[in-house]
């Protein structure tokens, strides 16, 4: 017999957790649509060609690669070489770009796009870190160019997911790629690899701390000055405490800088988005400054966004993302700058159970309809349908028992009403309606009872 068991990496839950976590992806849904993106899904596997633009490195190391047996004859036949044809997506990202230049023709640009599936990556398994996962993702897609001011939209939605899932107040921190690099090329240092990995560094300054900084960009591979060094941890340790704030800190980084025109660029931009994430009304309180902000992956140009828990800073980033300045350029001669943000829930929802923030809910079921005499099957179900159809949720006992095991089935499964039509109710016409919470219970009218439940629905259930 073989031992039933899950493979390492995978979040798999029972039914009560499984609802809570349906329910913040309910929440996302909603607010990506409330700012009018649409839905797409791509396949869980793209061509191996169109996935792996780049050979060799990380990704490629991460990726898991799709084939059939009939594939795999052949390939021990060798009748085939290199890699298999097609391999599991790694991210939304890459098969969003695929999706774009393919179907360029047919979308309408600024193509707002939202994109809920899972992704795979080959890491090693760990608490809190998943080979599968969730991610959540949003993009804006321009044709030939798109203006700083759609950048502005994202802390307004990341507002309002994180509002509406209400795990706790939150801060939304923002900073711009032009921006570092031109303080950078200010200290003399223009190479852009060199400044693409000093980015990098500098993006793990909250998790190892400024020692760990100036021991690496003053040793082997960076090797620049202690003075230069200096100037640096003093730039990324710039926080803004308002919007006025924010507002001097970018005039007086300008006002220092030696000319840069990438930093003026950087400045600009960021005070337009700053603006008009005010005038969408997130609170000033709700989103700052980070110069500390860069983002790891080098394809970010401009914009830059992290989300932080404020009670809990040790789960880091719950929502991050930025600007790109070419999203397809591996597939299309169409310049399609872009800019979004990413949400990976399977990872957030494990880290705000482990801190408390989200708990197992209530089953979805909220009514069971028992069967207390075989006879009047014909007429529980029809009890049932008629629930169902005023829209409550109902499931139906087809097998019976004794009815004190169905009332415990009920508590178990956290249904927390049972609509009760034995011989006694059926003479009387009338349903007899236990409220397993509340350890009460009432009779209604057979006419009356969806209406009767509704009113039950809706009220806050408040136990003494």
């Amino acid at each position: 017999m073989i031992t039933p068991r899950t493979p390492s990496g995978v979040l798999e839950l029972l039914p009560a957790e499984q609802i809570a976590f349906q329910r913040m992806l309910d929440v996302i849904r909603s607010a990506y649509e409330r700012f009018g993106f649409l839905p797409i899904e791509t396949p869980a596997y793209e061509l191996s060609e169109v996935l792996l633009t780049k050979t060799g490195g990380e990704t490629e190391r991460q990726v898991y690669f799709v084939q059939s047996t009939g594939a795999l004859e052949k390939s021990a036949a060798g009748e085939t070489t290199g890699l298999p044809e097609m391999a599991l997506r790694f991210d939304l990202t890459v098969p969003l770009a695929r999706y774009v230049a393919e179907h360029e023709h047919q979308l309408t640009f600024p193509f707002r796009r939202y994109q809920m599936q899972r992704v795979y990556r080959g890491e090693r398994a760990q608490r809190g870190r998943y080979r599968e996962f969730y991610q959540c993702d949003i993009d804006i897609i321009g044709k030939d160019e798109l203006s700083p001011r759609h950048d502005a939209e994202f802390p307004a939605v990341i507002h309002q997911v994180f509002t509406d899932l209400a795990i706790g107040p939150f801060t939304i921190q923002l900073n711009n790629r032009k921006l570092m690099r031109g303080f950078f090329e200010d200290l003399g240092i223009a190479d852009g690899d060199l400044q693409a990995r000093v980015l990098r560094e500098v993006d793990k300054l909250d998790k190892r701390g400024p020692d760990y900084l100036r021991t690496t960009l003053t040793g082997e591979g960076f090797g620049l000055s202690a003075d230069a060094v200096e100037q640096v941890l003093d730039f990324v340790a710039v926080r803004s405490t308002s919007h006025e704030d924010a507002l001097a800190r970018l005039d007086d980084v300008v006002a220092r800088s030696a000319g840069s025109a990438a930093l003026a660029e950087g400045a600009a931009e960021l005070k337009v988005v700053l603006d008009l994430v005010r005038a969408l009304g997130v609170p000033e309180g709700d989103y700052r400054l980070n110069f500390s902000i860069a983002r790891g992956l080098d394809y970010y140009t401009g914009t830059v966004y992290e989300t932080t828990l404020d009670e809990h800073p040790e789960i880091g980033s719950i929502c991050s993302g930025g600007r790109y300045d070419d999203l397809a350029g591996q597939y299309t001669k169409s310049r399609l700058p872009g800019v979004g943000i990413s949400i990976g829930l399977s990872r957030l929802f494990w880290q705000l159970r482990e801190a408390g923030l989200v708990h197992a809910a209530e089953s979805t079921v909220q009514v069971l309809v028992p069967q207390m005499d075989p006879d009047l099957l014909p007429q529980t179900l029809a009890l049932a349908t008629e629930l169902r159809q005023g829209g409550i949720n109902t499931e139906s006992v087809l097998d019976g028992g004794k009815l004190g095991k169905q009332l415990k089935y009920a508590d178990r499964a956290g249904i927390r009403f049972v609509a009760i039509l034995g011989p006694q109710e059926v003479e009387a016409g009338t349903v007899t309606v236990k409220d397993l919470r509340r350890a009460d219970q009432f009779s209604v009218p057979q006419d009356e009872v969806v209406r009767a439940l509704r009113v039950e629905l809706a009220q806050p259930l408040e136990l003494t």
